[in-house]
């Protein structure tokens, strides 16, 4: 099966790596930085955004720092028959911050923040009727969402 992405030189990888770092770079740093003019930078940017290398420019926030110290994952398996309404529960719980559906024997993984274990309680009672649930809550999380391996050999 042919890989249906183009490479990224070492430009374009020195230009994730400053944006992933801070995406409120200006584009005169970001320039200054992979050793571009502010024209050129701005082109190779607009490039990785038609090829969808760059989806979004985001914040990362801190779910405690607004009120939700813990968080949780929580494997979510439907009864028979319940895939598509638990689906649309888990989409409509905004606790749910992020959510997978995988394969194997549990059908989504979430990420839920909360204020409290009584809170836990609440949300996961909105699925019980539809869907065996296993949650693990996080103590920390020693790998922060990070780029992929961006460039092959190294």
């Amino acid at each position: 099966m042919p890989n249906d992405f183009q490479m990224l030189d070492e430009i374009d990888q020195a230009i994730l790596e400053a944006l992933a770092g801070n995406a409120r770079i200006s584009l005169k740093e970001l320039a200054q930085q992979v050793g571009l003019s502010s024209p050129s930078a701005a082109e190779r940017l607009r490039r990785l955004e038609e090829r969808r290398v760059i989806k979004a420019f985001t914040i990362d926030l801190d779910p405690a720092a607004v009120g939700y110290p813990l968080q949780a994952i929580v494997r979510v398996r439907p009864l028979p028959g319940q895939l598509h309404i638990v689906e649309r529960l888990i989409q409509e719980i905004p606790e749910i911050v992020e959510c997978d559906k995988v394969t194997g024997e549990d059908c989504f993984i979430a990420r839920l923040v909360i204020r409290s274990m009584a809170e836990l309680d609440g949300l996961l009672d909105r699925v019980a009727e539809r869907a065996e649930t296993n949650t693990a809550m996080i103590k920390a999380s020693p790998v922060k969402r990070r780029l992929p391996p961006l460039s092959r050999g190294k």
